[in-house]
């Protein structure tokens, strides 16, 4: 998901190397090396934008870079954690993305077994939690979606699943396996399109565990939390959760949601690479 504003900023960025690209021969000699630098640069920028989660960590960590979210806060170099200091006792941050169970249309194919889980899931959250013996916070943030911005996207996936459906069957050999597969993926869309039309509003959901490690050193708490976040993201296997340790800029949002409620455009770019 790319939003407007990564656009926008994307493609001032790529106007101005192609600027830079056109008016290159008033450097002479130097052309190809002006070239050169401004494809590099925006294959930088692109690579920052997408991945900046594995890179900016490795530059923060080279260059012994910590950055200080708040007061007697800081940001380890490899961004993956949240480290306060206090009388010698150190206290080590960290979370991981927790994408429970996805809502399912009717149209949708349900595995078999989807509903017992389901229906289970309550005493299995019981006995995960009893099994957990340090102290961690499971949040669960919630808000309704534009109506009409949701179904203009579905609206566009239908399209794009029927013009693909219309290539298929014309095709000189259809595939009668691929063509039951768009035909279900259309119906799916069409039944969320009318439940839509029908009143029901689209609910965006971001969902995330904290956990918190002492230590008497920074290491200490730094190792001890890495071993929480590996039994959080195996205990929470018992769910079938999608879970993934949250390095770069997302550290620092998350830590913002403990102290302020942030607008929905901060709350839907959370998250839209590492989850």
């Amino acid at each position: 998901m790319v939003d407007e504003e990564s656009i926008m900023y994307l493609g001032i960025t790529g106007i101005i190397v192609l600027i830079i690209i056109f008016t290159s021969t008033s450097f002479g000699s130097l052309r190809l090396v002006v070239i050169v630098l401004s494809l590099l640069a925006m294959c930088l920028i692109l690579m920052i934008e997408y991945l900046d989660y594995l890179i900016v960590p490795q530059f923060t960590s080279i260059l012994g870079i910590r950055q200080v979210p708040a007061k007697n806060y800081v940001i380890t170099k490899k961004q993956d954690a949240i480290v306060k200091e206090v009388s010698g006792v150190y206290y080590a941050i960290g979370y991981v993305t927790a994408n429970i169970y996805k809502y399912v249309f009717e149209a949708e194919v349900i595995q078999e077994g989807e509903g017992s889980k389901m229906a289970s899931a309550p005493d299995t959250w019981e006995r995960v939690a009893m099994s957990i013996k340090f102290p961690f916070r499971f949040h669960l943030v919630s808000m309704t979606q534009d109506v009409q911005a949701y179904r203009d996207t579905l609206e566009g996936k239908r399209s794009f699943l029927e013009f693909s459906l219309g290539k298929e069957t014309t095709s000189g050999n259809p595939s009668p396996t691929a063509i039951q597969d768009l035909q279900r993926r259309i119906n799916v869309l069409q039944t969320r399109i009318d439940r839509i039309s029908a009143g029901e509003r689209p609910v965006f959901s971001l969902m995330y565990v904290e956990t918190i490690a002492v230590g008497v050193s920074e290491k200490e708490a730094l190792d001890a939390l890495t071993g929480q976040i590996n039994q959080l993201v195996t205990t929470f296997n018992a769910f079938d959760l999608s879970t993934t340790r949250i390095v770069g800029r997302e550290i620092y949002e998350l830590f913002k949601l403990n102290y302020v409620m942030p607008d929905k455009g901060v709350l839907e770019k959370t998250f839209n690479t590492q989850k």
